[in-house]
């Protein structure tokens, strides 16, 4: 017990010392493009500083595999390269038993990473958008609830909110939609409402639409029934609005599944944030996977020639199963593959072969 809780305190000191090197690193960074970015608005030091802040976490959070895998590697070469191996060896220790104790922190660590960090890096991310978002002028920010989406499109003219009780799978066809369009100092101009509303090039297209006018006492009284096919001026494209959906990582762990029932609510679809949600579970088990695949190609390096090309065949190994995760992503997200096939098999085919290696290497 003592050995294992031994090798577990080295594993997370390096693990925390990696992290270390590589947020601050990703920091300074990002700090140079906010300050690119925003150049031609006077932006200052610690304003770029904090955007880099809250926009860091996010992107961090999906190299953590990585980090582990490097962790593991320096843990292993460290071991081996003072012989304490040698020593664990000797007293009649496998290879495997060796391992249980790290990858047991990996698979722990992984879930404190899903349940905390996954969380806070979506925090971060969602007030980076409003930092941002307060830099620059305009933009459009897109929320979906139970009571259908909310749309804002911005320009220098003013603001206009859309909501919707439901949409097409992209955004361009809305059902029972209201426009409250707004001033560039707030005040509230007009609001329209109409059965359907279709975007087309600048603008959305009405069906059974009545407007009427804020800026009148009886707003009723001046009420209007507009044309059919009558046109709103929207800055909107179909890109667009597919961008205000943002990333699934941008929406925390626990809000994922309330998420994802509102969007097969609102008429979209949700195989993205599905896809994520399922890597999110599979993450503990990919870590533990990306453990004992550091351990099976660099336990033994220390009693065996070309120790630098085991080390380097660990590091190529790690980042493979990386892009494989990412590439069953992309393919889950288009619908070209089952979403638990796509966020469950890399991690378990990673620690399947991770397994098959070290049964062949160290006890084999």
């Amino acid at each position: 017990m003592v050995l294992h809780l031994y090798i577990a305190r080295r594993f997370l000191v390096q693990v925390l010392q990696i992290f270390a090197g590589f947020f601050a690193l990703m920091v300074a960074l990002d700090m140079v493009e906010e300050l690119r970015r925003f150049a031609d608005q006077d932006i200052t030091l610690m304003r770029a500083f904090v955007l880099a802040l809250m926009n860091v976490p996010a992107t961090f959070y999906k190299l953590l595999p990585l980090i582990v895998i490097l962790s593991a590697i320096a843990l292993f070469v460290g071991l081996a390269r003072s012989s304490e191996l040698v020593v664990m060896r000797a007293s009649g220790r496998s290879g495997l038993v060796i391992l249980v104790a790290p990858a047991i922190t990996a698979f722990l660590l992984g879930a404190v990473c899903v349940f905390v960090l996954d969380p806070l890096a979506a925090a971060t991310s969602r007030r980076y958008d409003v930092l941002s978002q307060g830099q620059s002028r305009g933009g459009s920010v897109l929320s979906v609830t139970e009571a259908g989406l909310w749309l804002r499109q911005g320009s220098d003219e003013g603001q206009t909110v859309v909501s919707a009780a439901r949409a097409n799978l992209d955004g361009t066809e809305l059902y029972d939609a209201t426009f409250l369009t707004f001033g560039p100092d707030g005040t509230p101009l007009a609001r329209v409402e109409a059965q359907t509303a279709t975007l087309i090039e600048g603008a959305w297209a009405m069906q059974g639409a009545k407007r009427w006018s804020l800026l009148q006492d009886n707003p009723e009284r001046v009420a209007q029934m507009l044309q059919p096919g009558a046109l709103l001026p929207t800055e909107l494209t179909r890109d667009r609005i597919r961008a205000s959906f943002g990333t699934p990582g941008a929406i925390g762990f626990w809000a994922l599944p309330d998420y994802i029932a509102d969007l097969h609510r609102a008429g979209f679809s949700a195989l993205g944030h599905e896809v994520w949600y399922q890597m999110e579970l599979a993450q503990p088990l990919l870590f533990a996977a990306m453990v004992l695949m550091a351990g099976g190609f660099t336990m033994g390096h220390g009693r065996m020639r070309r120790g630098g090309l085991l080390v380097l065949g660990a590091v190529l190994a790690g980042f493979t199963v990386f892009f494989l995760r990412n590439f069953g992503q992309v393919l889950g997200q288009n619908g070209q593959i089952p979403v638990l096939l796509a966020a469950w098999a890399p991690p378990l085919a990673a620690l399947l072969m991770a397994l098959g290696l070290l049964l062949h290497l160290e006890d084999g």
